[in-house]
């Protein structure tokens, strides 16, 4: 069934006013190859990447030309989804990792803050220990002091030399030597701990310090870690959304696609009705031809001059046929197609045109009009004969037509006969041309 392809902007669409707007399967796939070939970073990709998505492009343009084109957007929106799918991924990943990363720095920053909170505890447990130290041993220097200032003053000579005897000399001695000691033991200790207490107090004011540095670190982790973790949860959720758009299409394309099966097999059947119908007059054309040629011959016979020789059919191009469009480009060539949304081969059976709607279409030989109306998945086509030519019957259609110019009677050799459209199974304004030879679809290039 011959539909057109779709077109990019510059060279389709339909015409609206002055202006030009691109069909919807055609921004679809601009927009899926662009997601392919550009990276998330990317706005353009490289020449050669460039010049691969714009060959994949002509080629799946090529490849739904035969498909309507609901069904072109259905497929081309799943392929959209289907391209962003990687790279969604690859962000979830990648957000995952940058959230993972800054939970463990939150974590490590919460556990030396928790060391430094400790050595502070320790510290200051130390210090309350020093700082009753010290009371107690200044407590005891102070008793000592009273003592000696409420005693009546004398030195540890005359305390001996009071002794009444020399065992009570010895004693006295010895009780005067050990409060000696026990003060200087005191006065070392006093100092002792006063040493400790300020060192550890020019601890606690270096920890103090680590610890307000680590609070203010804690907090920038866990501001990290939590909009780490929004920017993974978001992207969790935009890959969520495109994989349900992507069920979504899927089903789409699926509901679609039983009714393209039935509108294929339609058009089938209506490529036999037109098979049919000018199975008549290539017979007709056909005897015509024979009676002439069985004419000429025995008038060749009577004049004593050879029969004339008939030209086989054309293998390669003749140049019989004129171009049908001024301007535009060849969007699909004659030849067997994959379709792949369809999954089966089929015959793309003429060329297609891919130009503006409303583009006027010539006639590419004289001949007379077979038929003029609406062709099914055809749309509006024209069918000319050109009569015997090279011994075959010779027929041109024109296909997705927006309008007429003529309805029947004859032609001439570039006659405008009607204008570029895209009805019927269409997925853009395009003409789609077709040649025949005794009613048998042939590449219409052997004969442009």
């Amino acid at each position: 069934m011959p539909k057109g392809p779709m077109m990019f902007a510059k060279q389709s669409g339909r015409r609206r006013g002055s202006g030009w707007t691109a069909s919807a399967p055609a921004v679809l796939l601009a927009a899926a190859m662009l997601t392919t070939y550009a990276g998330p970073a990317a706005l353009a990709g490289t020449d050669d990447e460039l010049r691969a998505a714009s060959a994949e492009v002509e080629s799946l343009e090529a490849a739904l030309e035969d498909t309507s084109a609901e069904l072109a957007t259905a497929y081309l929106a799943l392929q959209q989804a289907q391209a962003q799918l990687p790279a969604a991924r690859a962000r979830v990943a990648t957000a995952d990792a940058a959230a993972l990363t800054a939970e463990r720095h939150n974590q490590q920053v919460g556990e030396q803050l928790a060391v430094a909170e400790a050595n502070i505890a320790r510290a200051e447990e130390a210090a309350a220990t020093n700082a009753s130290t010290k009371e107690r041993t200044q407590r005891t220097l102070d008793a000592f002091a009273a003592d000696m200032f409420q005693g009546d003053g004398q030195s540890q000579l005359s305390v001996a030399l009071g002794a009444t005897s020399a065992d009570d000399f010895a004693t006295r001695l010895v009780l005067a030597d050990t409060v000696s000691a026990m003060t200087n033991q005191a006065l070392d200790n006093l100092a002792a701990a006063k040493a400790d207490g300020a060192a550890t107090e020019a601890y606690l004011d270096a920890v103090r310090i680590e610890v307000a540095e680590l609070k203010r670190q804690a907090e920038l982790a866990l501001a990290e870690a939590q909009a780490r973790r929004a920017e993974a949860q978001q992207a969790q959720d935009a890959l969520d959304t495109l994989v349900a758009q992507q069920d979504a299409h899927a089903n789409d394309v699926a509901t679609r696609r039983a009714g393209e099966l039935a509108a294929l097999a339609a058009a089938e059947a209506e490529k036999e009705q037109l098979r049919q119908a000018l199975a008549e007059e290539v017979r007709r054309a056909k005897a015509q031809e024979a009676g002439r040629i069985s004419a000429a011959a025995e008038a060749a016979r009577k004049a004593g001059k050879p029969a004339p020789v008939v030209a086989p059919p054309p293998q390669t191009r003749t140049g019989f046929l004129s171009r049908p469009i001024s301007g535009g480009r060849i969007s699909s060539e004659f030849g067997m197609r994959l379709h792949p949304i369809l999954n089966y081969w089929r015959l793309h059976s003429g060329m297609d045109f891919a130009v503006g709607c409303g583009t006027p279409i010539h006639a590419a030989a004289d001949g007379r009009v077979v038929s003029a109306g609406w062709g099914g998945g055809y749309g509006n086509r024209i069918v000319l004969t050109h009569g015997v030519q090279r011994g075959v019957v010779l027929m041109t259609t024109y296909n997705h037509m927006s309008g007429f110019a003529v309805r029947g009677g004859s032609v001439s050799r570039g006659q405008v006969i009607g204008y570029v459209g895209t009805t019927g199974s269409s997925t853009g304004c395009h003409l789609h041309f077709e040649t025949l030879q005794d009613g048998g679809y042939v590449n219409p290039r052997i004969w442009l």
